[in-house]
């Protein structure tokens, strides 16, 4: 009983507690027949995204503004900056030189493209992401009206498979869970977050914090970068919005090796946080299921309270992401497999591979 009980009061705690990280609250509303006045600079760094860059670009001319688009072709071998230059639009595909050492890939194209910039907003946009209309006119009104120098919105998982439709939208909700976008968006909270599928900010922005130099080696990059955004004091503010999506549909593979590229970065590498985050995963996530079927009448009955309290959690995500609106009971599961990618994680930096990530090895030697 007192197990069931203390379990009942951690989720009590989550989700009353002042993060309030499971709520969905910070929602950019899209107006599709906005326009706006400004000159906008998209870097779209692509690696072998010759299936999907052509409508990314597509989608994206749908912008009504002064728009400006450079490819920046990272090392594809499938053709990806010959399938941005059949599209036909207006815009500009640079070869990006061989990543130097110390250098994460995305972040090498970023900054060697970032001197081909001369407007003063820029827009960051991953190669498989779709923006609905007005979505960039709707994300620099957002910008004028806030007083924001730096945004991001994560994007809306694509669904329709059974792994992606299943975990892709409990990542989302793990990542809330850990960057509170309640928080992130105060000014003077510590936590700052960014979603680097899609960002805006402004040239000088970039300039005032080194740019991507500053970042060369670092797996999170986005959150590092609004890290270093928000404690020069710029504007901050992350979200989620229906009218950017992912394009791709995301198989179990692909899940674990996204999971597994930044979790054991995310605890520092540090074996301790590494067995923190497994006794918290299990007590908060994996206790409810497990003491609702070891414990008899009453306890079972307050067990089974903490687990309707954890799929509450989980309510406003999956309604969010056209998901089953009870499929939080379902979390404990998701929970130990996120945990398990978490573990492979550790295990490969422990043989020396600091990360692994589109056809790229970066060993640990080379980031001192």
């Amino acid at each position: 009983m007192i197990l069931a009980s203390l379990s009942v009061l951690i989720w009590l705690l989550l989700l009353l507690g002042p993060a309030q990280a499971w709520r969905m609250q910070e929602v950019l509303v899209v107006d599709p027949e906005r326009t706006a006045e400004d000159s906008v600079t998209t870097l779209i760094p692509a690696r072998n995204e010759a299936d999907t860059l052509p409508s990314t670009l597509d989608a994206l001319f749908r912008q009504e503004l002064d728009l400006g688009v450079v490819v920046l072709d990272d090392g594809s071998t499938d053709g990806t900056g010959e399938a941005a230059a059949r599209t036909g639009l207006k815009l500009s595909v640079e070869k990006v030189p061989e990543t130097p050492a110390g250098w994460m890939g995305k972040l090498w194209a970023l900054e060697w493209g970032l001197g081909r910039v001369q407007t003063d907003w820029i827009l960051l946009l991953d190669a498989d992401i779709l923006l609905d209309p007005g979505t960039l006119p709707s994300l620099l009104g957002k910008a004028r009206q806030d007083k924001l120098d730096f945004l991001s919105v994560m994007a809306l998982p694509r669904g329709g498979g059974f792994w992606d439709g299943w975990l892709m939208p409990v990542f989302i909700y793990f990542f809330k869970w850990i960057y509170p976008f309640r928080l992130s968006n105060r000014p003077g909270s510590k936590v700052a977050a960014a979603a680097g599928g899609c960002i805006l900010t402004r040239r000088e922005v970039l300039k005032t914090v080194g740019a991507f130099e500053s970042l060369r080696g670092s797996i999170i990059d986005d959150c590092a970068l609004a890290r270093r955004v928000k404690e020069q004091g710029w504007g901050t503010w992350i979200g989620v919005s229906r009218s950017v999506r992912m394009q791709r549909r995301h198989g179990f593979a692909e899940i674990w090796q996204m999971v597994a590229r930044t979790a054991y970065t995310q605890l520092n590498y540090s074996p301790l946080l590494l067995m923190a985050c497994t006794l918290a995963l299990v007590a908060v996530y994996g206790a409810p299921p497990l003491l609702f079927g070891l414990l008899k009448t009453p306890a079972a009955l307050v067990a089974a309270l903490a687990w309707m309290l954890m799929m509450i959690s989980m309510i406003p995500t999956a309604r969010f992401c056209g998901q089953w609106r009870l499929s939080g009971l379902f979390l404990p599961a998701a929970a130990l497999l996120f945990l398990a990618m978490t573990w492979h994680s550790a295990f490969r930096y422990a043989r020396g591979t600091r990360t692994q990530w589109k056809g790229r090895r970066y060993p640990r030697q080379d980031f001192p």
